[in-house]
């Protein structure tokens, strides 16, 4: 049995501005007091796990302790099935220290070259933790296939690149509530919220 959240305050384990801002929009109905680790000036953990779920929970445990509050933390990434699952867990890392997804974006379409095979997933693990340790773990996906050019300005990372199954338009394109409907994040949001979460 997975266990409650019933606090009022909740650390999203992040310093990435576009997924604490979804993460805002989705926990909005549940009336949590919401702060990101890069706000509390917490530093980022050492990334080394070897799957999403591991590197979600090396951050929501690292969160939860240095702020003494429960805190949520995603790992999430695209894997590309011609790519063997590339980039997956290194897919921020291929944005390099600049986190420029213009360039990692175009380095998938280099990679995949005359690939006819465009096939790709978005993967989110999510983690909630608690200062005494506990942790429970989500993880939620989304299939589609990469588009060359990228197209549209909204999301954030390689969102302008992947057009999800039965739609027309790309994550890049679409009007976030929409995206939050269907994402990899949504699935595994909506897998949390059955098991931690009760609406205000």
């Amino acid at each position: 049995m997975t266990r409650h959240f019933d606090g009022d305050r909740l650390v999203i384990a992040s310093h990435n501005r576009g997924k604490v801002r979804e993460f805002g929009d989705l926990l909005r109905p549940f009336g949590i007091k919401l702060v990101s680790a890069g706000e509390l000036g917490l530093p980022e953990p050492v990334e080394d796990g070897a799957t999403f779920r591991e590197n979600a929970a090396l951050k929501a445990h690292a969160a939860a302790s240095g702020a003494q509050l429960p805190a949520l933390s995603d790992d999430s990434g695209l894997a590309v099935s011609a790519l063997d699952g590339q980039p997956g867990i290194y897919s921020a890392r291929w944005a390099g220290p600049e986190k420029d997804f213009a360039r990692a974006m175009q380095r998938v379409e280099e990679k995949l070259g005359d690939t006819a095979d465009r096939s790709a997933r978005f993967v989110c693990a999510l983690a909630l933790a608690w200062p005494d340790g506990d942790i429970e773990i989500f993880e939620g996906t989304v299939a589609g296939d990469l588009v060359c050019p990228p197209r549209g300005g909204r999301g954030f990372g390689y969102d302008p690149m992947f057009l999800p199954h039965g739609h027309t338009e790309t994550f890049g394109e679409m009007d976030p509530a929409q995206k939050h409907e269907i994402s990899h994040r949504a699935d595994a949001f909506n897998q949390l919220v059955a098991g931690c979460f009760r609406k205000s």
